[in-house]
């Protein structure tokens, strides 16, 4: 069993995944076990089958809750030279929970024209406030630094569904590697719920995070993000995209986010 009791997430992370991993609840999010980090160690079984690659693309959908607990089983779809596919399943005790698949190649050199997006004004991690997150509603924020940029702030029933935030995890100084990536790329709080007056669960049913070959040079432990609703229907379902920087304005990757709202 990997022992999650009292572990911070990137100290999670730093552990081989194997056998029953507890869903302690200093390590939910809001309404169950965090899914970033539920990916990121899914991500983390994964990269086992894909040695010398980098991770490229990773998909998790999430059928239903882990709590109390789960394991991680993955397997190799697809070996080749210069790119592996390779897929993952979480079984919690009532069957499968979570299904996810990755995408691990080589990066070249290249001489092809690179295309990133630019990133929105915003001053620095340092110029801007804290904002604290009830623990009682989401433990693992205790976890991580939240700065929003701007004055969009969730469930204030503003004109924008959009969140910009400076985040980083509070244990130590170290920039994102790519499961701390995965894992901070779902720290905010739901872009919709910037438009929301009242408290409603906006769940996730499928994330997928992409990251930059900015990320490798990473040096900072902040990053910037910017997740924005794209589409949402009167039934719920919302389609959010999230873009993240570093401090030097280097784009760093995007995650895409499959989500529906549901009432409390």
């Amino acid at each position: 069993m990997l022992n999650t009791d009292g572990a911070t997430p990137g100290a999670l992370l730093r552990k081989p995944v194997n056998g029953w991993l507890r869903a302690d609840a200093h390590l939910r999010g809001f309404g169950g076990f965090h899914g970033g980090l539920a990916l990121a160690l899914l991500t983390s079984a994964m990269r086992d089958h894909a040695p010398g690659l980098e991770l490229h693309s990773v998909t998790g959908r999430f059928d239903r809750p882990v709590d109390p607990g789960f394991t991680v089983d993955s397997s190799l779809v697809r070996a080749g030279r210069t790119l592996s596919v390779v897929r993952a399943l979480a079984q919690s005790e009532k069957g499968p929970a979570i299904e996810a698949s990755a995408v691990f190649a080589r990066r070249g050199e290249g001489s092809w024209q690179a295309v990133a997006p630019e990133p929105p004004a915003a001053p620095g991690p340092e110029e801007c406030d804290v904002f604290a997150i009830p623990a009682e509603f989401v433990p693992i924020a205790t976890s991580m630094e939240i700065r929003p940029v701007g004055a969009a702030r969730p469930y204030a029933g503003g004109p924008v569904p959009e969140l910009i935030a400076w985040v980083r995890l509070v244990e130590d100084d170290e920039a994102p590697d790519v499961l701390r990536f995965v894992l901070l790329m779902d720290a905010l709080a739901p872009s919709y719920a910037a438009i929301l007056s009242t408290l409603a669960v906006v769940p996730t049913v499928e994330l997928t995070v992409r990251p930059a070959p900015g990320l490798a040079g990473a040096a900072s432990p902040w990053i910037l993000l910017r997740a924005t609703t794209r589409a949402a229907g009167p039934d719920g379902w919302v389609d959010e995209q999230v873009d993240a920087w570093s401090v030097d304005g280097t784009h760093l990757g995007s995650a895409h986010q499959l989500r529906v709202v549901r009432a409390v």
